[in-house]
């Protein structure tokens, strides 16, 4: 009989406060005293924060499949439209649309190879631009939610995008006085990216029609302010540029380099941030600060240009233009003055602007250590700075902290109850609800290495790096007692034992001690009360050979076992210290082991990626098996089994049967090393901490998992990630070309590269899946009209012959063979249409516009039918028009689509005619216009006729 196991999923992620992506600040929904609202990517979720209260507002994740094992990729790019909408990148190419308000997923795109480093809406919130780190600049079209064009002509990751706006002059009066007004939609695109290049693209051309290098090496930055018509670019070091756009030159350069400004940061300023009130400007630098340059006024540049020219003029020098101590009002360095230089604990990683007033203005940055702060920066009506520093004054507001770890989490242990989970990490120890996810408890510590709950759950153990063992007291969270250099070395490991009274640790210093917790009496100091304190004694000392690197209690408590760092693994009996066994043949030193729960087995995880089952009656190694792709930080038996569980430096969290040393299950989904690991004692769930500083929780479900369906699907896992990478998205077809079938005569077959503009999608498993079952119905569809019109024929010569019998999906929906296929057509997501129509081979498109002509006589979705047929056309133009089989289907379907075509633009020009009629109704008794009774009496004179003869009579 086949064995079957349980399934473990991933329950939920915390932990995490901000991950690699930027943050957008958003206005809190109420007129309350909150701080705002932020977004931010958290690995693979959205979350939203409240800034006051520093608590979890949302959290969106649309999952993959359960039944799949590959993780979700991390979120690398936001973007918000308004507070409506949300735009989300991620690290494998894809773009993900929410609706802020529900937290529901609008809308998905495919098309980029690689990470997703810039969103951008347009003004209108009709067009997303993404770029990315494959060098690519994607429009997208989210009305009809597909992909309009792909801009390629930088050479390296896009770092900054932005829409801008024309204008035209008009003739306003009757004097021909120009005026200029601006266009309705944003035309241009200017972008810059790590090739040190920035751009301006013609968004109706679809053509680059400027490009400048902006910086010697990479180009990190840009920001653009459309009131002053002025980008800032960053480079590698304190420079930064100014450029001036003008859309409207027509003989020179739209774009013009207007000066430099040194920061005071030698750092790059990765990013740059105008504000809204179009008077200041925040640059973030690499490192730990945030620099923040006022926009004069020009008024305060003619006051200061005047007073510097008088300056000089009094120390006797040349101040004429042209020569060396001239100072004009078009330099930026008068018109952009440093303001302020926050200074942040850990190095920034990204900005926002938040809410301003007539005092103050605050910034909110997230740093690279998990944590999001809020700063306000004072600003004085008359914008006089501070006089101590030439600077403002700036404040930290809120904080987002407590909420996760500021590093790597590097150990984790469950209470008996497993209703808790204890976290360390370099220093900090939280304790954590396992149901709500809430941090309870945080205390300081050391650079934590291990840690452990002791029995009862009220105090939990910790060794750190230092030496120390620190013993913490959950209920009063306050440290009972720290044993300092309790080992001369760093504490790599310690365990309780199953008695509740033995605790053993190893350190660096070859040895491993044991400890005994005892009830002691103190004196308060300065009276004679005395008060009841929980100490840790020293009782007994193992000494070794070598730096002991792990440390095991059997659950008899009759073995002890020692990892050492010669690549061995000693055995002793616990009550006399004896030796007992020793265990060699892994290469390098075993990091982690545990003891099965019957004592009988014994598992080591090593740094040479190996695992190694040994029985503890001869010390015989059961097997060996290579389990991970990098050094297996933590092994753990399944309680009353010996199945068990490994974690690596490789992401991978694995689930093994420890008797037929198989592979169960991998569970996929940390976007870092793996550090610690740590079993329910219900073994319900497990719990795993990793460098990407979450805390994941997987749990047994009720799922039954075979372990040959499971090779199967990893196969076929396997399989499709191989195809996905033999995708060339530069040579997937020839709407990317523009050419049609016939490539042989164009240059750009073999010169795709050299195109600025390309097809917006890509070939995904997703597109071909959908491809394949277009196919399939066009198959059944045509067999189905094959054996109707067979059907017909036959009915002709004998009227009383039977109904044949029809393709069984068919007959069980009880649908015509056109209908079906439409059914599947509008089944495929708009965003995908075009790829999966590319995966037709010539034959079935032969079929599918003989059902084109169909649903063009039913009029069946107009809009759908035209986007397919015009995308078909496109593909296989050359074939069709040499195709003489096709010209009565063609002819046909002329006409039925030009019929239903009118008749669609009637009913949408009906439908806005109405629109506009209740536009104006509304307005007429909601809207009222207070007009100067003399202007409107001389303008009705003006306009009323008048008589020739004013004194002729009738």
């Amino acid at each position: 009989m086949v064995k079957s196991y349980l399934r473990f999923e991933q329950e939920s992620s915390f932990g995490v406060v901000s991950s690699k992506s930027n943050l957008v600040w958003l206005p809190p929904k109420s007129n309350t005293s909150s701080g705002g609202r932020v977004i931010v990517g958290g690995l693979e979720d959205v979350l939203t924060w409240d800034l006051k209260t520093a608590t979890l507002l949302s959290r969106w994740n649309e999952g993959s499949d359960n039944n799949s094992s590959h993780s979700i990729s991390e979120v690398t790019s936001v973007a918000e439209y308004q507070g409506q909408m949300v735009a989300t990148g991620y690290a494998n190419g894809v773009i993900k649309v929410w609706d802020s308000l529900s937290g529901s997923l609008v809308v998905s795109f495919n098309g980029h190879k690689s990470e997703v480093t810039v969103l951008k809406f347009d003004a209108t919130g009709t067009r997303l631009a993404s770029g990315s780190r494959d060098s690519n600049i994607i429009l997208w079209d989210l009305v009809g939610e597909v992909g309009l064009y792909r801009l390629r002509s930088h050479r390296d990751q896009i770092v900054a995008l932005d829409f801008l706006r024309g204008s035209s002059k008009i003739q306003t009066g009757e004097n021909g006085e120009e005026e200029e007004e601006l266009d309705e939609e944003e035309n241009w695109l200017l972008s810059t990216g790590k090739d040190g290049l920035i751009k301006l693209w013609d968004l109706e051309a679809q053509h680059c029609i400027e490009t400048h290098v902006a910086h010697r090496g990479e180009a990190w930055g840009m920001g653009f302010n459309s009131t002053h018509n002025i980008a800032i670019t960053s480079g590698s070091g304190q420079e930064l540029k100014f450029w001036s756009i003008n859309l409207n030159e027509t003989d020179g350069q739209r774009v013009k380099d207007i000066g430099v400004i040194n920061k005071q940061s030698p750092a790059r300023g990765h990013s740059i941030l105008f504000n809204k009130d179009n008077k200041h400007v925040a640059i973030a630098n690499a490192d730990k600060t945030v620099e923040v340059f006022r926009i004069r006024s020009a008024e305060e540049i003619k006051k200061s240009v005047a007073r510097k020219l008088k300056r000089r003029k009094e120390k006797g020098l040349n101040v004429e233009p042209g020569s060396e101590y001239a100072i004009s009002e078009d330099d930026v360095t008068e018109k952009f003055i440093l303001y302020t230089n926050i200074r942040l604990p850990a190095k920034v990683k990204s900005i926002d602007w938040t809410s301003s007033t007539a005092t103050h203005i605050g910034l909110v940055v997230s740093t690279i250590n998990n944590s999001i702060e809020t700063y306000t920066i004072s600003a004085p009506l008359n914008g006089k700075t501070s006089k101590s520093n030439g600077l403002a004054d700036y404040t930290r507001q809120y904080a987002i902290e407590l909420p996760g770890h500021r590093t790597d989490i590097r150990a984790l242990s469950i209470s008996s109850d497993d209703r808790m989970v204890a976290s360390a990490s370099n220093g900090s120890l939280k304790v954590w609800n396992i149901r709500n996810r809430n941090c309870i408890r945080t205390f300081e510590c050391g650079y934590a290495l291990c840690a452990s709950f002791l029995p009862g759950d009220a105090l939990i153990l910790v060794g750190t790096k230092e030496g120390h063992l620190s013993l913490y007291d959950v209920a009063s969270s306050s440290l009972i007692e720290t044993v300092e250099d309790a080992h001369p070395g760093s504490v790599w490991s310690l365990d309780v034992g199953s008695d509740g009274k033995t605790i053993v640790t190893c350190g660096s210093d070859k040895t491993v001690k044991f400890w005994e917790i005892k009830v002691a009496e103190e004196r308060v100091p300065g009276t004679s009360q005395k008060t009841i304190k929980m100490k840790l004694k020293h009782a007994r000392t193992l000494e070794l050979g070598d730096e002991v690197m792990s440390v095991k209690l059997s659950p008899d408590m009759k073995l002890i076992a020692a990892s050492l760092l010669d690549h061995t693994v000693k055995v002793f009996f616990t009550d006399t210290l004896k030796f007992f066994l020793s265990l060699y043949g892994h290469k390098m030193p075993v990091l982690t082991m545990d003891i099965s729960y019957d004592s009988k087995l014994l598992v080591t995880g090593s740094a040479d990626k190996n695992i190694k089952i040994w029985g503890l009656d001869f010390g015989d190694c059961h097997r060996s098996i290579f389990a991970h792709q990098d050094p297996i930080t933590g092994v753990a038996f399944e309680p009353e089994t010996h199945n068990l569980f490994s974690v690596g430096r490789d992401k991978m969290v694995k689930y093994w049967d420890g008797d037929k040393f198989e592979n169960i299950q991998k569970l996929e989904g940390h976007q870092s090393d793996v550090w610690s690991l740590a079993v329910a004692h219900s073994g319900d769930f497990i719990v795993t901490g990793s460098h990407d500083k979450s805390i994941r929780v997987w749990v047994r479900t009720d799922e039954p998992l075979f372990l040959e369906e499971e090779r199967e699907k990893e196969l076929e896992e396997l399989y499709e990630s191989n195809l996905t990478k033999s995708f060339d998205d530069d040579n997937l077809g020839p709407l990317q070309r523009g050419q049609g079938d016939d490539l042989e005569d164009s240059e750009m077959a073999n010169h795709d590269d050299e195109t600025h503009v390309a097809r917006a999608g890509k070939q995904t498993i997703e597109t071909l899946k959908a491809g394949e079952r277009l196919m399939e119905a066009l198959d059944i569809g045509k067999a189905d009209l094959e054996l109707q019109a067979e059907y017909q024929e036959t009915l002709k010569k004998n009227p009383k012959a039977a109904m044949p019998t029809r393709n069984v999906i068919l007959a069980a929906l009880n649908v015509s063979a056109e209908k079906y296929v439409m059914d599947v057509m509008a089944r495929i997501k708009a965003a995908q249409l075009e790829d999966a129509l590319l995966v037709l081979p010539f034959d079935k498109v032969i079929t599918l516009f003989v059902f084109i002509d169909k649903w063009a006589h039913h009029r069946w979705n107009i809009p759908l039918v035209s986007r397919v047929l015009s995308v078909a056309l496109k593909i296989h133009h050359k074939q069709i028009v040499a195709n003489q089989i096709m010209r009565p289907t063609l002819e046909s379907l002329r006409g039925a689509l030009r019929a239903g075509l009118e008749l669609h633009k009637n009913q949408i020009g009906y439908n806005i005619a109405g629109l506009k009629f209740l536009k104006q109704n509304w307005e007429l008794h909601h809207k009222k216009e207070f007009i100067d009774e003399k202007q409107q009496r001389e303008e009705e004179d003006r306009l009323t006729k008048k008589r020739t003869f004013t004194t002729a009579a009738v």
